[in-house]
């Protein structure tokens, strides 16, 4: 019994401890708790905005970004047929300068050729009035017309 009556001392000795703790209690869930939950409200709610805030410029951000890239693709694509069609002149303007190359060529072959049949009849009417000279003055060697042989100057 000795233990109940100790704890009864004790009891009695913490009754003002518990209710000074009490008190405090009330105290600050009066003046301390009301503010500190306001504090915390507010910054819940400025916590929030930051974060819808941050959401809605990470969206703005891809949509810029797309933008961009959709702008990106389009100057590509440009460029590319900027690039297409200059390729095109320079192979056009290629094969023109080939066609006049093969038609000079062409011509002067044409002009060769006929220079060399003109050449080729000159040589053949020389060779005739040549040949006719030359069969007289063989036909006159065999046929003893003359006695002596040709003079170098008749023969070319």
């Amino acid at each position: 019994m000795e233990i109940v009556r100790q704890l009864g001392e004790l009891f009695l000795q913490a009754v003002p401890t518990v209710i000074l703790v009490f008190l405090f209690y009330l105290f600050l869930r009066a003046n301390f708790f009301p503010q500190m939950e306001q504090v915390l409200a507010e910054r819940a709610a400025r916590t929030e905005g930051a974060r819808q805030a941050a959401e809605a410029a990470r969206a703005a951000a891809a949509q810029k970004e797309a933008a961009y890239q959709a702008a990106l693709k389009q100057a590509r694509a440009e460029i590319y047929a900027e690039q297409e069609a200059a390729r095109r002149l320079v192979l056009e303007e290629r094969a023109r300068l080939i066609r006049e190359a093969r038609e000079r060529g062409q011509q002067e072959i044409r002009s060769a050729k006929q220079r060399v049949l003109e050449e080729t009849a000159a040589a053949r009417k020389e060779l005739e009035a040549e040949s006719s000279v030359l069969a007289e003055q063989i036909a006159r060697l065999v046929l003893g017309a003359e006695g002596t042989a040709p003079s170098p100057s008749k023969v070319r």
